[in-house]
């Protein structure tokens, strides 16, 4: 910890108080935090007036409830920690393929991506179309391989899974993703500006209250305000809604994935009375517009909170009701338990976050670990399962929707008085600020390194999704592969929360 700089989510501090360390002296300070419980929330790099690249990791301690920064200056290679820390391997290969920085020793070196590279000359990492890259073959008798995407039947973003299979049964899964590439953050760089909170809204559709959430922190920090706590607890009621649909949205697809259908069809109407309720708070389903820089762009009057109240008692209700169906249900809950179970030393292992890993039977939630917001004088009950299963996975997002339920009425009975917006100033220069905030996916992290002039020098986003789809990856390793839908909906992570 000496190496590092520890500070608070979402604390901005001066650039130049990060310690920057050689490449032999980062790996092994990463290493070392990471062995004494340390995961890595963002690690990323950005070019240096001096034309080489800086590196900066930031790692959260979720037991201390605060983050570390430090960052290494680096040539056109470094000693690679993916070998011995398998939460970093997909960073480096970011790494790699944006900056041509190459991790030496990495166990398996090839794009994510297959975008331009970021360096000013740099050579892509990929020779071909999007997609074409080698993929893992195991070989044997019997042993075939199933190619499913990048196209899908129905509405589903871009994506390609490559099995290997012995009979019905998985042997290997490998996921390509990058066919949606936005080039999100590049734009970012230069900013903030008109078109920023635009981005942050739509990095990933259905997280749209966190991301924005997470963006509005780290400029709040930079330009040293706190949203008033009018906006706070909207901010607050926002995020859980959120978390009520999606959660409802994956708890019935899940029914459908297993031919339960009674379920499946409530849990669709349900989501959208979820979803009408961000836009009665805010006049958009998605939360758009809600939050801005030092708090929201908009109010609630005492009737519109005696008409949420009213919805939220009526969902409560029908949700319960159609929920216990399902977990009433021998047939599914059958087909639920001991399907794409992970343990949950895998997941530490691989970095998972959100329901993922609390299905694994992690203490992990930025609203306890590190929280933010109202979260710091609040406490919502972490949800955990431990058989890391589709039905722990499915068991928790229902857990966290009762309690969620519990909180927005407190919330709609505690609403304080007072504005809800107040104007940050202009970013600090030279700092750097990582805001975390528990998406209903799961982590989302934010890191922001100004100029001198206070623009982004660098912006990092670093969705759920990243640190999760490896987990599904391994979570079909010995399963049939008729459970790759169940397990796959399981997870549900996002394409374009990755594109960026």
């Amino acid at each position: 910890m000496s190496d590092m700089l520890a500070v608070r989510n979402a604390q901005a501090v001066p650039l130049a108080h990060m310690p920057v360390l050689e490449p032999e002296a980062f790996r092994r300070a990463v290493l070392d935090a990471v062995a004494s419980g340390a995961r890595i929330a963002s690690f990323f790099g950005r070019p240096l007036p001096s034309g080489r690249l800086g590196v900066l990791c930031a790692l959260a301690h979720d037991h201390a409830g605060t983050l570390s920064l430090l960052g290494m200056e680096a040539g056109e290679e470094y000693p690679s920690l993916s070998p011995d820390c398998p939460q970093a391997q997909l960073f480096e290969r970011e790494l790699a393929e944006q900056w041509g920085l190459r991790p030496k020793g990495h166990p398996w070196l090839k794009p994510v991506r297959f975008a331009p590279p970021r360096r000013p000359g740099g050579e892509p990492m990929g020779s071909g179309p999007c997609g074409v890259m080698p993929f893992y073959r195991v070989g044997g008798e019997e042993i075939h391989e199933v190619a499913v995407g990048p196209v899908h039947a129905g509405v589903i973003e871009p994506g390609h899974f490559r099995f290997q299979c012995r009979g019905e049964t998985v042997k290997h899964l490998e996921i390509s993703l990058g066919y949606q590439h936005r080039g999100v953050e590049r734009a970012l760089t230069g900013g903030p500006d008109a078109r920023t909170s635009h981005y942050m809204e739509t990095l990933a559709g259905d997280t749209t209250v966190g991301h924005a959430w997470a963006y509005c922190q780290a400029l709040e920090a930079l330009g040293r305000v706190e949203a008033p706590a009018r906006a706070a607890v909207l901010r607050a009621a926002a995020l859980e809604l959120e978390r009520l649909a999606n959660h409802l949205g994956d708890l019935g697809a899940l029914a459908g994935d297993v031919g339960f259908l009674p379920t499946q069809s409530y849990c669709g109407r349900l989501r959208g009375d979820a979803l009408n309720m961000t836009a009665l708070l805010c006049g958009n389903r998605f939360g758009r517009r809600l939050l801005k820089p030092g708090g929201t762009g908009c109010d609630v009057d005492e009737r519109t909170l005696d008409e949420l109240r009213l919805r939220l008692d009526a969902l409560a209700r029908d949700s319960a009701s159609a929920l216990r169906l399902l977990w009433d249900a021998p047939s599914v809950t059958a087909r639920f338990e001991g399907a794409g179970a992970l343990t949950l030393g895998d997941a530490r292992a691989l970095g998972l976050v959100g329901p993922s890993v609390r299905a694994c039977g992690a203490l992990q939630d930025v609203r306890r670990n590190q929280p933010f917001g109202v979260y710091r004088y609040a406490m919502i009950p972490v949800s955990t399962w431990d058989t890391g299963d589709v039905f722990a996975r499915a068991h928790v997002r229902w857990m966290e929707f009762q309690r969620s339920v519990v909180f927005l009425r407190e919330l709609f009975e505690t609403l304080p008085a007072g504005p809800v917006l107040r104007a940050p100033g202009s970013p600090a220069p030279e700092s750097v600020v990582v805001s975390l905030v528990e998406g209903w996916r799961g982590e989302v992290c934010h890191a922001a390194v100004t100029d001198a002039a206070g623009r982004f020098a660098a912006y990092k986003v670093v969705d759920p999704s990243f640190h999760n789809w490896p987990g599904l990856a391994l979570a079909l390793r010995g399963q049939g592969i008729s459970d790759f839908p169940l397990c796959n909906k399981s997870f549900n992570l996002s394409y374009c929360g990755v594109d960026l």
